[in-house]
């Protein structure tokens, strides 16, 4: 009894000690947020979304980063503070589950303004951008998917 009881409580400290990764480490390993690690790195936000948040991130995909006008990414690129603005406009502090987000008409940004959620034929709506995949737990907030790149209104 007292092996059992000794190896059940190795189990319950060795599960304590284990954590989900970070917003960015379940970015890189997803594998689809090439381009999002590529202008996170570039606006110098690494440590901050490495950090303990919690933070919601409203993700773009490749393909959502590759609809944006020719020229627009290669732009944000060269100039950190601009990405910064367009980056801190996908996040929300605190963590925010889909369960939540479908009840809100809006949700204030880390950028400063106010994203817009609505929902469309079943569909939630971040701005103009479809929400694809929801409830990414990471050990530091949460990720959700979308389809587009979100600007700032004041971009």
């Amino acid at each position: 009894m007292k092996r059992v009881l000794t190896t059940v409580a190795l189990l319950a400290f060795a599960a304590l000690g284990a954590s989900a990764a970070d917003i960015v480490d379940t970015a890189v390993s997803a594998g689809s947020f090439k381009t999002l690690v590529t202008a996170v790195k570039a606006a110098g936000l690494v440590d901050t979304l490495k950090g303990a948040g919690p933070f919601t991130v409203f993700a773009p995909t490749d393909e959502a980063f590759a609809k944006l006008p020719a020229g627009t990414l290669e732009s944000l690129l060269k100039n950190p503070e601009a990405l910064k603005k367009v980056l801190t406009y996908h996040v929300v502090a605190g963590r925010v589950m889909a369960a939540d987000v479908v009840k809100l008409e809006s949700a204030q940004t880390v950028e400063g303004e106010s994203l817009k959620v609505t929902v469309e034929q079943g569909a939630v709506m971040i701005d103009n951008a479809k929400v694809l995949k929801t409830d990414i737990v990471c050990d530091n907030g949460v990720i959700h998917v979308i389809d587009s790149v979100i600007l700032p209104k004041t971009f």
